[in-house]
């Protein structure tokens, strides 16, 4: 067995080990509040990867709405964030003016805007979007910043020299310098998404996995909560394994 899996292996037998007690525990003392790894296992298939082509009708009201919400709303927080933490970083007076602003607005915790969306946008896609893209902007945003305004003086100063000025500078100087603090940003706003996406779906809608975890909960139905619990886990793993993924390929440079 090579190294490389030798060193899965040991990560994943923690894992295991604990599912394991799990199930020998719920079996051994039966809770309704905590059913057993095995029975979530099989009312999460049969919810949402039982039909015809994997999916089931209730896969595509729970499990794809809240996908394409926050990645949609983590895509747009994304690309606000990477140009407005560029333009702050590069200017000082711009810094210096909005950093009251920056100051007070990652000071807001971002579940707490959840109602005054509800208000201006109502019960809908709108509402959600608008609270993860507010609310996960600020890691993006703020590493950005960081990123362009620690650019080393050297590289600035070579690229005046040979005259590397304006879209050319910032493509080939300012972005790779300050690339690993940008997708630090990223993976950290993603990992807030995810806790925005089931926040903005308690509060108000009638479709996703926030919404599923409410109907369960309402209905006593514990295993079906777990479930839903369970797979916001896988998704948030998934997602954040792919973005480990990209950024070991867009920062190979620096290994």
């Amino acid at each position: 067995m090579s190294t490389r899996l030798r060193r899965a292996a040991a990560r994943w037998s923690v894992l295991v080990v604990v599912v394991v007690a799990w199930e020998v525990a719920a079996k051994a003392v039966p809770s309704p509040f905590f059913p057993p790894p095995s029975a979530i296992a099989a009312a999460g298939w049969r919810a949402w990867f039982s039909g015809p082509w994997l999916l089931t009708d209730e896969a595509r009201t729970d499990v794809l709405p809240s996908l394409a919400r926050l990645l949609g709303g983590w895509a747009l927080a994304a690309c606000a964030g990477v140009a407005l933490g560029l333009a702050i970083g590069r200017s000082r007076r711009t810094s210096d003016y909005v950093a009251p602003l920056l100051a007070f607005g990652r000071a807001v915790p971002p579940p707490v805007l959840a109602p005054v969306f509800l208000i201006l946008f109502a019960v809908g896609t709108p509402m959600q979007l608008a609270t993860i893209v507010v609310g996960v902007v600020w890691p993006v945003l703020l590493n950005t910043a960081d990123g362009a305004r620690d650019v080393d003086p050297v590289k600035i100063d070579v690229a005046v020299v040979h005259r590397v000025a304006g879209l050319r500078r910032l493509r080939e100087v300012i972005l790779p310098a300050a690339a690993p603090r940008i997708l630090a940003g990223l993976r950290v706003s993603l990992s807030l998404a995810l806790i925005l996406m089931v926040v903005s779906e308690l509060v108000a809608s009638t479709d996703g996995l926030g919404h599923r975890l409410v109907v369960a909960q309402r209905s006593f139905d514990f295993t079906a909560m777990w479930a839903a619990i369970v797979l916001l886990g896988v998704l948030g793993y998934a997602l954040n394994a792919a973005l480990l993924g990209v950024e070991r390929r867009v920062l190979v440079w620096t290994r």
